[in-house]
């Protein structure tokens, strides 16, 4: 089994299989007037008042307790993985101006620790200075291919965006492979460097020009490692073996604890009043992101990148459009929460896939007359001229194999080849 604690992000996905979690607001309170309440009733209320405000500072108490708990019960689990560790692990060494010291992330795998990153500097910054390392177990290169210079880039792009909400660009920009010296443990060692400089937008003041980011490998004692950073150039960083992993522990439990106070005051998005959506616009905008971010994925594995969603495409926009189809699909198809979920989630899945085994979904005037079959199908059960691919297609969703062997699989095939049959049949009567 494979473990990873990562830093805080979000996650990649491919097919949706449910909504964003959350529960139904319960509905509001009827509140009585009377206008002769005496001055014993006026006590009474404020009484209530007053016990109202203890409750909510309790319920603030106890998750501040859980929170705690739950910080404590990682940086103990860290502590643990840590002190097993049979190789060295290297980060910024003592002496070379480091502040911010903390874990980043680290990997298991069959109960084996595969790597172990650390980072050093000032993570809330663009500007830096900021630098991760990264060190890998002796023969980790052997066992499966480690990450490209350029994805290590992104990655700390992608933290930036998720940390700090600044969207640097999705890369690559201006690139150049440069040969550096570094120092580890007082001696000099070559470093194959990758520097992204981001093309800064049109009349962007200099304030807001995203910062180049550079990412390098080198080997030592038998040891992979990749060094990250912003703000500074390679030869300004110097790497040491780390003897302690105290003050990495404490600072990535101060890390999470920042955040997590940050992010308290969000209100889930199933809580928010959202603008009122007119017909089935909400379910069409939530098509258009989804199939957008399906045809990035897969133009990024055509051109042999690493996938990932861009992005501008991840994060809020996309929860709150989909509570805003799920509530429109409640609305018009008069359907329970859990019903008109599982009705969204099929009908985007059902897009992505057709994009997916098809040429002609996107970007055509057939393409827009599917999805609009599609989305009057989910809403009313209309009897669309596409009706049998439609219901071959909830045939070939209710029956997705969770498991099972060969068979259960060329059952799935077949259904899938006659959905496509039935789309195909539905393109040629449109001529």
């Amino acid at each position: 089994m494979r473990h990873r604690m990562m830093r805080e992000s979000g996650g990649r996905h491919q097919e949706r299989n449910s909504g964003p979690s959350g529960h139904v607001p319960a509905p509001d309170r009827r509140v009585g007037e009377d206008r002769f309440a005496g001055q014993s009733e006026r006590l009474v209320d404020r009484s209530v008042d007053q016990s109202v405000e203890q409750s909510v500072e309790q319920s603030v108490d106890r998750l501040a307790d859980q929170l705690a708990d739950q910080l404590a019960g990682q940086e103990e689990f860290s502590r643990r993985t840590l002190a097993a560790a049979d190789f060295p692990v290297y980060g910024v060494a003592a002496g070379s101006g480091r502040t911010g010291e903390m874990l980043a992330a680290f990997e298991t795998s069959g109960g084996e620790l595969r790597w172990v990153e650390v980072q050093c500097g000032d993570w809330r910054s663009t500007a830096g200075p900021y630098v991760t390392v990264r060190t890998y177990r002796p023969g980790a290169e052997q066992g499966e291919q480690l990450p490209d210079l350029e994805d290590l880039v992104e990655d700390e792009r992608d933290r930036v965006y998720e940390q700090l909400g600044v969207d640097e660009g999705d890369g690559p920009g201006r690139v150049r492979a440069l040969r550096e010296w570094i120092t580890v443990d007082g001696e000099p060692c070559a470093l194959e460097v990758h520097e992204d400089r981001p093309v800064p937008a049109p009349g962007a003041p200099p304030a807001d020009r995203p910062v180049p980011v550079w990412a390098g490998r080198l080997r030592v004692g038998g040891l992979t490692v990749t060094v990250c950073g912003r703000g500074l150039a390679p030869g300004a960083v110097e790497l040491g073996g780390i003897g302690d992993f105290e003050r990495h522990l404490r600072g990535r439990t101060e890390l999470l604890r920042d955040l997590a106070s940050r992010r308290a005051g969000d209100v889930p998005v199933e809580e928010r009043e959202l603008p009122p959506a007119v017909g089935m616009e909400a379910h069409r905008a939530l098509i258009g992101q989804t199939v957008a971010e399906s045809a990035a994925i897969e133009a990024q594995v055509r051109a042999g990148r690493t996938p990932r969603l861009p992005r501008g495409l991840r994060g809020e926009v996309g929860a709150v459009r989909w509570e805003a189809a799920v509530r429109q699909q409640m609305r018009l198809a008069t359907e329970t929460r859990e019903e008109a979920a599982a009705a969204v989630t099929s009908m985007v899945n059902h897009l992505n896939r057709l994009s997916q085994q098809t040429h002609w979904l996107v970007g055509t005037a057939e393409g827009e007359a599917a999805v609009e079959e599609v989305v009057r199908y989910t809403v009313f059960a209309s009897e669309v001229a596409s009706l049998p691919a439609q219901r071959a297609w909830a045939q070939l969703w209710r029956e997705r194999p969770g498991g099972g062997g060969a068979g259960v699989w060329e059952e799935q095939r077949m259904v899938e080849r006659l959905w496509l049959s039935a789309w195909e049949q539905w393109r040629v009567a449109r001529r």
